[in-house]
């Protein structure tokens, strides 16, 4: 896995998380592709990845970033979507390239299971980053699932 220390924040798992979501993109234009019942399924999941993850950036405001250490001047968000899962921008972004690949082929549906372990792993560091910030982070974990 990408390491943590390559920017001081993780540089390394913004280019490994963009680089893995080009490849489901390209994996797209590829065979075969799914039935249309699965595809019209897709829809669904990419909208609603997109309206989740536009009200977590929305409710994580000036602390949103990319990268898996949080900014100076963060806060611990723990209402609207961070009251469900700890980390919904990687659960909405799952469910906007999983809808985009049940539209695209197999390929690009296999590939987004590779996402999906890069942004758990990902995750772990990111945790471990919010523990050290923020007192509280512990008592919050127990409360509220991680979501990847």
């Amino acid at each position: 896995m990408p390491s943590s220390s390559r920017s001081g924040r993780g540089a390394g798992w913004v280019i490994a998380q963009f680089a893995l979501m080009a490849v489901i993109l390209v994996l797209g234009v590829f065979r075969p592709i799914w039935p249309d019942l699965v595809r019209i399924a897709g829809f669904p999941l990419i909208l609603g990845g997109v309206v989740f993850g536009i009200w977590s950036g929305r409710a994580l405001g000036v602390s949103l970033t990319p990268y898996p250490r949080p900014k100076e001047d963060a806060t611990l968000v723990q209402s609207g979507p961070y009251g469900l899962v700890r980390h919904p921008i990687y659960v909405a972004g799952l469910l906007v390239f999983l809808g985009y690949g049940f539209l695209a082929s197999v390929p690009a549906t296999a590939a987004v299971a590779l996402l999906a372990v890069l942004w758990h792993f990902k995750a772990v560091v990111e945790e471990r980053h919010l523990a050290g910030r923020f007192p509280e982070y512990a008592d919050y974990r127990r409360r509220v699932r991680s979501g990847v």
